[in-house]
C-alpha cells in the first residue's frame, strides 16, 4: 500500500481551510495546515509536504512571497504549488506561473476541479523525493 500523500493548506479564511481539509481527507489525503505566510514557510519545511495550496492574499507573507522563499530553498523547491485565491489582481495568475505554480485557481471554486488538479500536480511530481 502506498503511502498517504500529504498536502499543506496555507490560507487565512479558516472556513476555507476547514472545507479544504474535509474534502482532501475524504479523497485519501493527509492534510496539513497554515494559516499565514510564515507559518506555511516553517510547515512547507517542517513538514515536507507532496503538494502545497496557497492562497495569496494573507497576513505574514502573501502567497507570493510564500512561493519564492520555498522556490529559493533547496529542500522545498520541487514541491508542487497550486494557488487558491479570490485575489481580484489581473496579472495574479501570470506571476503565479512565472513562480512555477501547477494550477492557479479562482475562488469561489469548483470542488471537482480542485481534486483534478491536485491529482494531476501530485503525478506530475517524481515519486523518488
Amino acid at each position: 500500500m502506498g503511502q498517504k500523500k500529504r498536502i499543506l493548506v496555507v490560507d487565512d479564511e479558516r472556513d476555507i481551510v476547514k472545507v479544504l481539509v474535509i474534502r482532501l481527507q475524504s479523497s485519501g489525503y493527509e492534510v496539513i495546515t497554515a494559516f499565514d505566510g510564515a507559518q506555511g514557510v516553517f510547515m512547507a519545511h517542517k513538514e515536507k509536504p507532496d503538494l502545497i495550496i496557497l492562497d495569496i492574499r494573507m497576513p505574514a507573507g502573501d502567497g507570493f512571497s510564500v512561493a519564492e522563499r520555498l522556490k529559493r530553498s533547496s529542500p522545498t523547491w520541487t514541491i508542487p504549488i497550486i494557488f487558491l485565491t479570490g485575489s481580484p489582481e489581473q496579472e495574479a495568475e501570470g506571476r503565479a506561473m512565472e513562480l512555477g505554480a501547477r494550477f492557479f485557481i479562482k475562488k469561489p471554486y469548483d470542488p471537482e476541479e480542485l481534486l483534478d488538479a491536485v491529482k494531476r500536480a501530485l503525478e506530475a511530481t517524481p515519486s523518488d523525493s
